[in-house]
């Protein structure tokens, strides 16, 4: 992972998705599953746009939590978002993720649309029963966690797989002290211990302190980053 300075000013780049080169980018997570035996992070969201936040998230859980691969699952429509006017169909933010990935470890992917998944809870149960030889990692940031009482049966979810919360500028206390982080804090285990994460039984978790990134897509739409009507993105001046 790149360090990145606190409150920094950080340009961010991209280039539309047709002038991305066809190859192990595109690379496609079978719907119906396969017998990989593999310690795998899955890294939901809208990506809209996908950004190099996500991209320093996945790096860092690679390195972090030995991870094999990183799936950016781009949701067909996150529910805590729905009728948003500024969401780009998933063809463009799919495409925005696949330029963040390499193809072999990290992968951009829109098995939810295709597993017919709206919920994350959901997500994790198919995947788990069609991928049942992977250890799954769930990868979020501090802001996800401080909103994960507002997802559906979050409970259950922090029950089935693993999680790993790596830290947001501004949203680390509200998120380890709010109530899915009282709730969680006698199951986390120290970051020493992160890199077994994916072989422990859930529920478990971990906080991974480190470099912050304050990139966020809402700030690259607001600055003419990503155009959400024509889906094509172009690099602003400065995020």
């Amino acid at each position: 992972m790149q360090p990145i300075a606190r409150g920094a000013q950080v340009p961010v780049t991209f280039q539309p998705h047709s002038a991305a080169k066809p190859g192990a980018r595109d690379t496609v997570i079978p719907t119906w599953g396969d017998n990989r035996c593999l310690r795998i992070g899955l890294l939901g969201g809208s990506f809209n746009p996908g950004h190099k936040g996500h991209q320093a998230i996945a790096r860092r859980a690679l390195a972090v939590l030995g991870l094999d691969q990183v799936w950016l699952m781009v949701s067909p429509g996150n529910p805590l978002k729905a009728g948003r006017s500024d969401m780009a169909a998933l063809p463009a933010r799919l495409a925005t993720a696949r330029q963040l990935a390499d193809g072999r470890r990290i992968i951009a992917t829109d098995i939810e649309s295709r597993i017919g998944t709206r919920y994350t809870v959901d997500t994790v149960r198919v995947l788990q029963t069609r991928f049942p030889r992977a250890r799954f990692v769930w990868l979020m940031g501090a802001d996800g966690l401080a909103t994960l009482p507002r997802w559906k049966n979050w409970r259950q979810l922090v029950h089935s797989v693993p999680v790993a919360v790596f830290p947001r500028p501004g949203q680390n206390a509200r998120a380890l002290h709010g109530l899915a982080g009282r709730y969680l804090a006698r199951w986390r285990v120290p970051a020493w211990r992160a890199h077994a994460l994916a072989e422990l039984s859930p529920p478990v978790w971990a906080f991974l302190p480190g470099a912050q990134n304050s990139i966020s897509a809402t700030a690259i739409r607001q600055q003419g980053g990503f155009n959400a009507a024509a889906g094509q993105p172009h690099t602003p001046d400065t995020l």
